[in-house]
């Protein structure tokens, strides 16, 4: 008889977002996340009288812009909401007032994949996280659906790691 696996891989639908300064617990849910990825960038070299291949040298890596979707959360409430309006006023404001501040306000973000008990099974620390991109969907008279709102952010970085 074939041994029963004791371990099956976890399901990717219960986890959530936080960062640094955020002390809503309920702004901390979100219907997806997507761009975790990293890819290694190469070059290749041709070796001098070795005409058969090329070598492929890794060069650096690069990660892909972070989305995260969620139903629309009440402005006032959100830490989220309010680093993005932050840093839209930041950009919106004189050359001279924005050498003044930082270019934008980066933050940590840690992701983490949750159990049934909602203790972590794994985590993604995101690195110097700045918000690039928010974007509400359509309104729209004709359907009933939850209104959308997604917020994408550039990152330098993520680790992972198992609690």
């Amino acid at each position: 008889m074939a041994d029963i696996p004791k371990y099956y891989p976890p399901l990717g639908f219960h986890f959530r977002v936080s960062f640094t300064g955020a002390t809503n617990a309920t702004d901390t849910y979100f219907q997806s996340v997507s761009g975790l990825s990293v890819q290694i960038q190469t070059e290749t070299w041709k070796e001098g009288g070795e005409n058969r291949f090329e070598h492929t040298l890794p060069v650096r890596t690069k990660y892909s812009d972070l989305v995260l979707k969620r139903g629309l959360f009440r402005p006032k409430e959100s830490v989220w909401t309010d680093w993005f309006s932050d840093t839209i006023a930041l950009m919106s404001a004189s050359s001279s007032e924005r050498k003044q501040s930082q270019f934008t306000r980066t933050r940590d973000l840690l992701i983490e994949l949750l159990n049934e008990k909602h203790e972590p099974l794994a985590r993604w620390t995101v690195a110097h996280a700045w918000p690039k991109n928010w974007k509400i969907n359509d309104l729209n008279a004709e359907r009933s659906e939850v209104l959308i709102e997604s917020l994408e952010l550039n990152y330098n970085y993520f680790t992972y790691d198992r609690p």
